[in-house]
């Protein structure tokens, strides 16, 4: 999956997809990550206010990559 993400709400809902193609709970995902349900709850629900280095984990742990370009960068 090769995606270009412009907000936190996209990154929320692909974090979604992701963890529900895996079979996933919020719950299972939150343990696997030591983060807290709620944190994940509100990180796939596009929170502004979400911890970069607790959604990184999270991130990591789905098995996916993020990368970041300049905005001239093709």
């Amino acid at each position: 999956m090769n995606l270009l993400i412009n907000n936190v709400r996209q990154l929320g809902e692909t974090i979604r997809k992701v963890r529900k193609d895996q079979g996933l709970t919020q719950e299972q995902l939150a343990a696997a990550c030591g983060v807290g349900t709620r944190f994940v709850r509100e990180l796939e629900r596009g929170k502004e206010s979400c911890h970069l280095g607790k959604s990184l984990k999270v991130v990591r742990m789905l098995g996916m990559d993020i990368s970041v370009k300049g905005h001239g960068d093709i």
